[in-house]
């Protein structure tokens, strides 16, 4: 697939490969976004990879869209390299007041509770890309037998480490903010620390794999991720 290369804003380019979502496009778009890189333009400010997209934000006052764009082209055959990264496990407790959703994600899809942290908790999982909070990943791979609504009305206040669904996808909440995904669980892991050279645990190429643990472990292991009770 040849991607299409377009003005976004006054000072980024916008490479998209239209709005599917397969793991070779985006393979792709890394591959593209890593030879950018490497390039190392003197008016390159950054790169946002997404599923299917890449964006490259420009100094404007350092070159014009035209030119950016002529530079950008040759790298488009970039080679697609197996963007393969680790197996992060993740420990999560399903249910009670760590996931308050898991009953309707369950009745929603005429199943157990049971069966929701089976089906939810059986894949490995590949982080796409981050975006909308710092370290929240997009992962692909979710069973569709467990694909549930957003709330209607999102929560003003969802804690970090929360595990949730919206349509076909889950994701994992690295901080706590308001939000809209149906809720079946929690990590103790800490999915974004400011204070680390790599802050964000999760990156793209990843894999994932939820755990189940019990309440107990839970407490534990999130005392000693975070240094305190939780809440």
């Amino acid at each position: 697939m040849i991607p299409e290369l377009k003005p976004a804003g006054d000072s980024a380019l916008l490479i998209s490969f239209g709005e599917t979502i397969e793991e070779e496009i985006n393979s792709r778009v890394h591959a593209i976004a890593r030879a950018i890189e490497k390039a190392d333009f003197e008016w390159l400010v950054e790169v946002v990879p997404a599923y299917s997209s890449l964006l490259v934000v420009y100094d404007l006052l350092k070159v014009s869209y035209a030119e950016v764009e002529s530079a950008i082209k040759p790298l488009l055959s970039a080679e697609t390299e197996s963007f393969r990264g680790r197996l992060v496990e993740v420990p999560v407790v399903y249910g009670s007041s760590y996931g308050p959703d898991i009953d309707f994600v369950a009745k929603h899809n005429a199943l157990t509770v049971d069966e929701v942290i089976e089906i939810h908790s059986r894949p490995v999982y590949l982080v796409y890309c981050l975006g909308f909070l710092p370290g929240f990943a997009y992962l692909g791979g979710m069973d569709e037998r467990i694909a549930a609504p957003r709330l209607e009305k999102p929560r003003l206040k969802v804690p970090a480490g929360s595990v949730g669904i919206a349509g076909k996808q889950t994701g994992i909440y690295p901080l706590e903010s308001p939000g809209g995904w149906r809720l079946i669980g929690r990590t103790p892991l800490r999915l974004f620390n400011p204070s680390k050279d790599r802050p964000t645990l999760l990156q793209p190429g990843d894999r994932v794999k939820f755990v189940p643990i019990n309440e107990s472990e839970f407490r534990d292991l999130y005392e000693k991720e975070w240094g305190e009770s939780v809440d």
